[in-house]
């Protein structure tokens, strides 16, 4: 195949503190044909994920920041449209990490062929993806929830908090949902199948998540962070278990008047003899996966797992998509429909 046009996005500034639309840029490059044992790709869709908020900083984490001037770092769902390589064929369909471009190619590492059982391609960026693990790995792992127990989580109509949600409700554990709206609250609870949902923006927000929670909280699944957790922290049982994979509300915010302090935290955690673990999904990937791929899959055709996805068209509108989720005013996983 001759030389490609790809449009592509990338990291224009670092943010000082919220992201703006000035940190990107729209450029379009020449990319080569695959060399042999290569593949071309064709972006589908590309997952937005809070972790692209970090990446963006140049400061030390568990990934690279991503330098001024490169691509911006994302999974995708794409479609080969040539192949040098032998494991794959023109038409099949992978994740694979691209960035936010519209075509990427491949040495064929790090490809997953893209098996939804049914379900739609995009499913691989979210319930059976990245977040859908992330959910099920953290909470199998480390929160371990117990029959008649309190699970919280917030972010609930997301595609992690929505699937920590269900599992609960699946071990036999109550599942109180935190979430930002009425319409937000009201979804967990018809359509996730929430015992209670509570709304972080009322006014009596922390009346109501006493209310909904009278026997206290034995698993919070951490990954906003902020004013939740500080309304969480005091209602922790004993040997309350709280896997951390992500604090959203923290990333370019200070906090909030009134926050418990570091000191005042630990000694929640000593006194309660609490348990937070940080982690990556990716950590459990070999005692996990495999399990979490049937499982999740099996469910989703059962129709007792149930996702939700929130879908903005074309590359140009992936930074505003971007800050939009940031700023929690997706409804859903968020993608962006690059190619049918």
């Amino acid at each position: 195949m001759n030389d490609i046009r790809v449009r592509q996005v990338v990291l224009a500034s670092r943010p000082h503190g919220k992201v703006q639309l000035s940190d990107f840029r729209l450029e379009e490059v020449v990319l080569p044909g695959p060399s042999p044992g290569e593949l071309l790709l064709k972006t589908n869709y590309l997952s937005l994920d809070p972790y692209m908020r970090g990446r963006m900083d140049d400061r030390k984490s568990y990934a690279e920041a991503t330098a001024l001037g490169s691509v911006m770092p994302g999974e995708s769902v794409t479609t080969v449209i040539e192949s040098r390589n032998p494991n794959y064929s023109e038409g099949d369909v992978v994740t694979c990490f691209t960035g936010w471009s519209t075509h990427a190619i491949s040495d064929g590492t790090k490809l997953r062929k893209v098996n939804s059982n049914g379900a739609p391609i995009t499913t691989a960026l979210g319930v059976l993806g990245m977040p859908g693990f992330t959910a099920y790995s953290g909470l199998k792992a480390i929160g371990r929830p117990a029959k008649g127990e309190t699970v919280v989580v917030a972010a609930a109509s997301g595609p992690v908090g929505s699937l920590v949600g269900q599992l609960a409700k699946i071990a036999g554990a109550r599942a109180v949902g935190i979430a930002g709206g009425p319409e937000k609250c009201a979804y967990i609870t018809n359509e996730f199948r929430f015992d209670e949902a509570v709304d972080h923006r009322a006014a009596d927000f922390k009346s109501q998540l006493a209310k909904a929670c009278p026997d206290g909280i034995d698993v919070y699944f951490e990954n906003v962070g902020g004013a939740i957790l500080q309304a969480v922290l005091p209602m922790l049982n004993q040997f309350a278990r709280v896997p951390v994979c992500g604090l959203i509300a923290q990333y370019d915010r200070a906090a909030p008047p009134g926050a418990i302090d570091l000191a005042g935290a630990m000694r929640i955690i000593i006194s309660k003899r609490l348990t937070l673990r940080g982690f990556i999904n990716y950590d459990f990937a070999d005692e996990l996966y495999g399990e979490f791929q049937s499982e999740i899959a099996f469910g989703l055709a059962e129709g007792r797992i149930r996702y939700r996805e929130d879908i903005v068209d074309g590359l140009e509108n992936a930074p505003k998509a971007l800050i939009d989720m940031l700023d929690g005013r997706n409804f859903g996983k968020a993608l962006v429909r690059i190619e049918r």
